[in-house]
């Protein structure tokens, strides 16, 4: 048995950390403090300007399971989760995405960008909280994670970009390969605000489509690179499909026609 985890996250600042960085030079409403933390580190614009990662705090984490019996086998899903802080306390979030990795036999772990940005913040949020996450970030407890070159965690957006040897692309621009069309709606840049206005709901199924789209994106790349055949990437794409059907995210309704459309090729 294989099993993969695919991973994404969406986050705010955390003005709570950035209070305590600044002291007593922090200004006291929410938008002058962000701005004045943006200015700290350079920002050329620091109303809107994303904050590095230690000033990160989660607010949604999507992650989808799959599984193969053997290699030479399709890929078939089979757990979608998308958790959001407002439903369970953010550390509650990082124990459960730890028990996932503990378990036997552990995942190989797919992200986009997930080096670069997700498995930092997770990192830092472990710290802040106080939660132990030995398989996901102690070498010598599982898999390894944290290396950049290994099989053991797959970042496409590294892997495409050789490395950072071209330039990086967005997740929507990569998954434009595969059929994925353009979200609509949220991004990115207007999570802060989404959440700021009491959208958490539309934030998770925004974080829910992520997941769906590095999958997507993943069992093309798969087949690119040699880790699954063709046959088996269609296979694992309609089985996707039909997974998804099922789900209560509308905003999966573009990974399900892309997903049928790389089912037939």
């Amino acid at each position: 048995m294989e099993r993969l985890l695919v991973l994404d996250i969406e986050t705010v600042p955390d003005l709570d950390a950035g209070r305590r960085l600044l002291g007593p030079a922090a200004p006291a409403e929410d938008a002058a403090l962000r701005a004045a933390l943006a200015a700290r580190q350079g920002a050329p614009d620091p109303a809107t300007a994303f904050l590095k990662p230690p000033l990160h705090r989660i607010v949604a984490l999507a992650a989808l399971r799959a599984e193969r019996p053997a290699p030479g086998k399709p890929w078939r899903p089979v757990r979608l989760t998308v958790q959001q802080a407002d439903g369970r306390p953010e550390a509650a979030i990082l124990a459960d995405l730890e028990r996932s990795l503990a378990a036997r036999p552990h995942p190989v772990l797919v992200g986009f960008n997930s080096l670069g940005f997700d498995l930092p913040v997770l990192r830092y949020r472990a710290v802040a909280l106080g939660v132990p996450m030995p398989h996901l970030l102690n070498d010598q407890v599982g898999r390894r994670y944290g290396y950049r070159f290994g099989p053991d965690h797959l970042d496409l957006c590294d892997l495409l970009s050789g490395y950072g040897a071209s330039a990086r692309p967005s997740l929507a621009e990569a998954a434009a390969l595969v059929g994925l069309e353009s979200k609509q709606g949220l991004d990115g840049a207007s999570v802060e605000a989404a959440v700021a206005a009491g959208r958490l709901a539309a934030v998770a199924g925004y974080c829910a489509a992520d997941v769906a789209a590095t999958w997507l994106l993943f069992l093309r790349f798969g087949v690119a690179v040699g880790l699954h055949g063709a046959e088996d990437a269609r296979a694992a794409a309609d089985a996707f499909a039909e997974f998804c059907v099922s789900e209560p995210w509308p905003e999966l309704a573009p990974a399900i026609a892309a997903a049928r459309a790389l089912a037939v090729g």
